[in-house]
C-alpha cells in the first residue's frame, strides 16, 4: 500500500508594515504601536497557548477607546483585520490572528460603587457615561458612592500600569525577570496560585505515590516533531454534527455499539459505610498502608512526607470563633504552621493583597488563608466598573481590599470596610472576555452568569462609533453582545452587578484514579449532589498526572453559605468507601482563595512535571473541548473512566454542577435549552511544546463528541470554544437563537470586519475556511 508523501513544513510569511502605513497608524493613536521587529512586540502577543505563531503586522496598545476606534477605522481604510487580546483565555488564538493586535492590557482602570441610595424605581448606579474615562478627572466618579476599609497601601502593586504579557510556563520558585513596569514581585505573584490551599501545594509536589498493582503508570505524550496545522479529521464534521442534531455517532475507539443511552438510566450507587471510612490501598510491596486516625472532615491525611495541617479545627478549638450570623453562619479555621500573623478579611482591617504587609515576603500567601469573623452584608449587591485588559485575578484582588460596609462579625455594629464583594465569573485564570462570552463558575448557580450580571459596556463597533450600551439603549444589539460581543465590537469598559461573599465553605477532597472504583466514585458524587440548592457549586475532576506521580480524582465543592450547611454535602461525600481519600481541606476560607483553586490542580500538576525535568521547553500547548449534558448516566460514566485510562500526561477532564440560577435568564442570545443544562463539561488538555502527538486532540474529540454526544444539548458555552472549532459546533452554542444573531451580524458588521473569533461565517454568511480565523501551530 502506498504511503501518503510526508507534509511540507508550513511555510510562515514575513508580513511588512510598511513606513508610511506605520507613521499614519502612530499619529492616529496615544498609546504606542509596535511592528514585529520590535522586541516588545513578542512579548504583548504572547497568548495562553504557547504554540501559537502571530502573523500580525503591528500591535497596538491603546489608552482608551478613542484610540480603540482609531484603530478600528485605520483597518477598514486599509482592509486589514483587527484581532483583540485583553489577556488570558486565548486556547484557540483569535486574540493575535489579524493584521492589527489591539492589546488592550492598558485599559485597567477599576472602582466599586455601593447601590445609589435615592434610585428610586431607576437604576442605581452611576452610568459609564457619567464616569471619567481612563485618566480623566471629574464628573460623578462611582468611586464617590463607595466607603474602604483602608487605602491602598504606597507599596502596593499599581493596577492602572502597563502589564506585559506573562508566560503561562514558569518554575513557581524560581527567578523572573524584573518587568520595567510592574516588577518581577508582582509577576511572580499573578504567576502562582498556592494560596488556593497550602495543603494542597504541599500535596501537588510532594513525593511520588507508591506503586500499585495492576495500574499501569501513565505515560506521556510521545515526543514527535510537528511540521504543520493538523488537517481537519475526516470524521470530525460527522461527530459534530451530532452534537447540533443529536444524532448518535459510532466512535470505534471506544469499542462500544454506540446505542442510545438513555437519560434515565441514572442509577443510585452504594454509599459508603459512614463518614470517614477508608480503605487502605496495597502497595507494591504487598504491605498495607494504614491511614492515621483522624476525622475525616476536620483534618486532613496524607501520603507519607506530605506536610499537612489541620484545616479547620472544631468550633471550640478555633483560634477566632466566627460570628452565627443568619446568613453565613459560623465555623473556624487556623493557618499552617510557620505563616505567622496576617491580615483578616472581614474584620474591618487592612487586608490589601498587595500591601506592605508580607503578601511579598516569606509565607506571604498564607495571607489569602487566614481566619476569618466574616461580616454580613447590608447591601444586596454592588458595582464594579473595570477596562477590558484587567484579568479576573486582578478584579478579584481589587474588590478583596475594597471591602464595603457590612455588619461586623467582631462588633456587631455596621461598619465600613466589612464585607468584600465578588462579580460571578469563572475561575483563575481568564480575562475580560468572559462578560461577553458567558463566564461560568463558583458563584454561577446563585447568581447567573458573567453575561447575566452585566449592566453597562462601553463598546468599539465596526464603524468605528464609540457606544454605551444597556437594556434601554439599542436593546437588539444587548441581547447579541451578551453571549457573542466580540463578534459585534470590541467592550473597552463594563459595569457588573457584584455579590457579597463574606465568606464560602469549599475545598477539595482528593483521591487517586484507579479504573475499577472511579465509576463508583463519580456516581457516588453525582448522587450525592442531586437536587442540590444554588447555593453549592460541585465539580469533579479527572486529571492524569506525571507516570510516577499518579493520576487522581479531584472533587471540589464550594458552598456560599454557612459551613453547617455546607457541611451536610461534604458529609455525603466523603462517606464514599472505595478508596482512601489522600486528601481533604475544605473548610471555610474566602472567595478570593477558592477561585485560584481550579487553577492550582492544573497549573500545580505541571510544575510537578516540570521539577522531574522531562518538561524541558518553556510554554505549554492547549486544547479544549466542552459540551453541556442533560444527565450523567451510569454508562457514560462507566464509558469516561474507561476512555480517560489511557490519555496521555496533561489530560483534565471535568465535570461541574450547572442549571440553577442560570436558567433563570432568558434576555440573551443563548438559549434556554443551553442555561437548562444539568452539567458543563470540558477536557481541558496541556502538554509539552514541540509534541505532535494526535492522543492530546483526539482523545478529547473522540470523549466529547461519542461518549458524551449522546446526551448533550447542542454546543457549549460560548467560553469554552476552543482551537480547530467547526462552524456547527459553534452555531449550535446559540440554538435557535443563530438566525436571529447572524441577522444582526450582518447589521452591526456588514463586512465582516471582525472576523478573527469564534465566529465562523464569512461576510456573505458562508462558512469560513478551516481555521482561517485562527493563527497557525508551526
Amino acid at each position: 500500500m502506498a504511503q501518503s508523501p510526508p507534509a511540507a513544513p508550513l511555510a510562515m510569511p514575513t508580513l511588512s508594515f510598511p513606513d508610511e502605513l506605520f507613521e499614519e497608524l502612530s499619529s492616529a493613536v496615544r498609546g504606542p504601536v509596535f511592528r514585529r521587529s520590535d522586541a516588545e512586540f513578542a512579548t504583548r502577543s504572547q497568548t495562553f497557548n504557547g504554540k501559537l505563531k502571530s502573523l500580525s503586522r503591528a500591535l497596538v496598545s491603546p489608552l482608551d477607546a478613542q484610540d480603540v476606534s482609531a484603530v478600528v477605522k485605520f483597518c477598514a481604510k486599509h482592509k486589514l483585520s483587527p484581532s483583540v487580546k485583553s489577556g488570558a483565555y486565548g486556547i484557540a488564538g483569535w486574540a493575535v490572528a489579524g493584521d492589527i493586535i489591539l492589546d488592550l492590557g492598558m485599559l485597567r482602570e477599576v472602582d466599586i460603587e455601593l447601590p445609589l441610595a435615592d434610585a428610586g424605581e431607576g437604576k442605581d448606579y452611576t452610568g459609564l457615561r457619567d464616569m471619567p474615562g481612563p485618566g480623566e478627572k471629574g464628573k460623578g466618579r462611582a468611586g464617590g458612592h463607595l466607603k474602604l476599609a483602608s487605602k491602598p497601601s504606597p507599596d502596593a502593586v499599581k493596577l492602572d500600569e502597563p502589564r506585559p504579557a506573562e508566560p503561562i510556563a514558569s518554575q513557581p520558585d524560581g527567578p523572573s525577570p524584573a518587568s520595567p513596569t510592574t516588577g518581577g514581585k508582582r509577576r511572580r505573584f499573578m504567576r502562582s496560585y498556592d494560596a488556593a490551599s497550602h495543603v494542597v501545594a504541599s500535596f501537588l509536589r510532594g513525593p511520588p505515590l507508591p506503586a500499585e498493582v495492576g495500574e499501569q503508570p501513565r505515560q506521556p505524550p510521545a515526543h514527535r516533531r510537528r511540521l504543520h496545522s493538523p488537517e481537519p479529521d475526516a470524521d470530525a464534521d460527522t461527530r459534530e454534527l451530532a452534537l447540533d442534531t443529536g444524532a448518535q455517532v459510532q466512535v470505534p475507539a471506544l469499542g462500544e455499539d454506540g446505542r442510545q443511552i438513555s437519560s434515565d438510566s441514572m442509577q443510585s450507587s452504594s454509599a459508603g459505610s459512614g463518614l470517614g471510612s477508608s480503605v487502605a490501598r496495597t502497595a507494591s510491596s504487598g504491605a498495607a498502608t494504614t491511614p492515621p486516625t483522624v476525622s475525616p472532615v476536620d483534618s486532613v491525611s496524607a501520603p507519607s512526607g506530605v506536610s499537612v495541617w489541620n484545616a479547620p479545627p472544631s468550633s471550640a478549638s478555633g483560634l477566632f470563633p466566627m460570628s452565627a450570623g443568619p446568613s453565613w453562619g459560623s465555623g473556624s479555621g487556623i493557618l499552617p504552621p510557620g505563616f505567622g500573623s496576617l491580615p483578616l478579611f472581614g474584620l474591618g482591617v487592612s487586608s490589601s493583597p498587595f500591601g506592605s504587609s508580607p503578601l511579598f515576603g516569606p509565607g506571604a500567601l498564607g495571607a489569602l488563608n487566614a481566619p476569618m469573623a466574616p461580616g454580613r452584608p447590608v447591601h444586596a449587591h454592588a458595582y464594579v466598573t473595570f477596562g477590558a485588559g484587567m484579568r479576573q485575578r486582578e478584579l478579584d484582588l481589587y474588590t478583596a481590599e475594597h471591602l464595603l460596609e457590612g455588619i461586623s462579625g467582631v462588633t456587631g455594629a455596621r461598619e465600613p470596610g466589612v464585607v468584600p464583594y465578588h462579580i460571578p465569573s469563572s475561575a483563575h485564570p481568564v480575562g475580560s472576555s468572559i462578560m461577553l462570552l458567558a463566564g461560568f463558575g463558583f458563584m454561577s448557580r446563585l447568581y447567573g452568569l458573567s453575561i447575566d450580571n452585566l449592566v453597562e459596556v462601553e463598546m468599539v463597533l465596526a464603524d468605528g462609533r464609540i457606544v454605551v450600551l444597556n437594556k434601554d439603549d439599542d436593546p437588539d444589539l444587548w441581547w447579541a453582545l451578551r453571549g457573542a460581543g466580540p463578534a459585534f465590537g470590541i467592550a473597552t469598559r463594563y459595569k457588573a452587578r457584584a455579590f457579597p461573599v463574606p465568606v464560602v465553605f469549599a475545598g477539595n477532597l482528593i483521591y487517586r484514579f484507579h479504573r475499577a472504583t472511579a465509576p463508583s466514585l463519580l456516581k457516588h458524587f453525582r448522587d450525592c449532589i442531586k437536587g442540590a440548592p444554588r447555593e453549592l457549586y460541585a465539580n469533579v475532576l479527572l486529571t492524569a498526572g506525571p507516570a510516577d506521580k499518579d493520576s487522581l480524582i479531584v472533587i471540589q465543592m464550594c458552598y456560599l453559605g454557612s459551613r453547617e450547611q455546607g457541611m451536610a454535602f461534604l458529609q455525603a461525600v466523603s462517606s464514599w468507601d472505595g478508596e482512601r481519600c489522600l486528601l481533604n481541606e475544605v473548610h471555610e476560607k474566602s472567595y478570593l482563595n477558592q477561585q485560584d483553586s481550579v487553577a492550582q490542580i492544573l497549573r500545580g500538576k505541571v510544575w510537578r512535571w516540570l521539577t522531574i525535568g522531562w518538561c524541558g521547553a518553556a510554554g505549554r500547548q492547549w486544547f479544549m473541548r466542552s459540551a453541556l449534558i442533560t444527565s450523567l448516566p451510569d454508562d457514560v460514566i462507566n464509558k469516561t473512566v474507561i476512555q480517560f485510562a489511557n490519555t496521555p500526561i496533561g489530560c483534565t477532564w471535568i465535570f461541574e454542577l450547572s442549571g440553577g440560577a442560570i436558567a433563570d435568564f432568558e434576555d440573551t442570545c443563548l438559549p434556554k435549552e443551553q442555561r437548562e443544562a444539568i452539567w458543563t463539561v470540558a477536557a481541558l488538555h496541556q502538554w509539552e511544546m514541540g509534541i505532535d502527538d494526535p492522543r492530546c486532540i483526539k482523545s478529547a474529540e473522540e470523549w466529547i463528541y461519542g461518549t458524551i454526544g449522546t446526551v448533550s444539548i447542542g454546543g457549549p458555552f460560548p467560553t469554552f470554544l476552543g482551537r480547530h472549532e467547526h462552524p456547527t459546533r459553534t452555531m449550535a452554542c446559540f440554538g435557535k437563537h443563530w438566525a436571529r444573531l447572524a441577522e444582526l451580524k450582518r447589521k452591526y458588521d456588514p463586512n465582516c470586519l471582525f472576523k478573527n473569533n469564534f465566529w465562523p461565517l464569512d461576510k456573505d454568511g458562508q462558512p469560513i475556511e478551516f481555521l482561517a480565523n485562527e493563527p497557525p501551530s508551526p
